[in-house]
C-alpha cells in the first residue's frame, strides 16, 4: 500500500490520501506500508514530522513493529523538511542502514 498524508494535495493515482495525525496513525498501526510520503503542516496541532517521531518510538518499544519500505517528503516547509529528514535518518538505524 502506498499512502500520501497531506491535508490540502491530492494523493497521486495509485496511493491511498490520509489527511490528519490521526488518522495516519491508525493506518501505520493497522496496515502493511510500501511507500509513505508526508507532509509536514498538516492544518492542526500535529504534523508529519509527529508521525515520523511516533513511528520512531512505536519501533524502539516493539522491534517487531513494521516501518514503511520507503518514505518520501512532499512538504513546501523547508525548516520542517529539515526536520523530518533528520527523523527519517533516526528511523534508519532500524534497518541497519546507519
Amino acid at each position: 500500500m502506498k499512502v500520501y498524508l497531506d491535508d490540502i494535495r491530492e494523493a497521486p493515482e495509485g496511493w491511498v490520501c490520509v489527511r490528519t495525525y490521526t488518522d495516519m496513525i491508525s493506518m501505520v498501526d493497522s496496515f502493511v506500508i510500501e511507500e509513505l510520503s508526508l507532509d509536514h503542516d498538516l492544518g492542526e496541532e500535529k504534523t508529519g514530522y509527529d508521525i515520523l517521531c511516533y513511528m520512531e518510538e512505536k519501533k524502539s518499544r516493539e522491534p517487531h513493529y513494521l516501518l514503511p519500505n520507503e518514505i518520501t517528503i512532499h512538504t513546501s516547509n523547508p525548516v520542517g523538511r529539515a526536520k523530518m529528514m533528520q527523523a527519517i535518518f533516526s528511523l534508519e538505524r532500524f534497518r541497519g542502514f546507519v
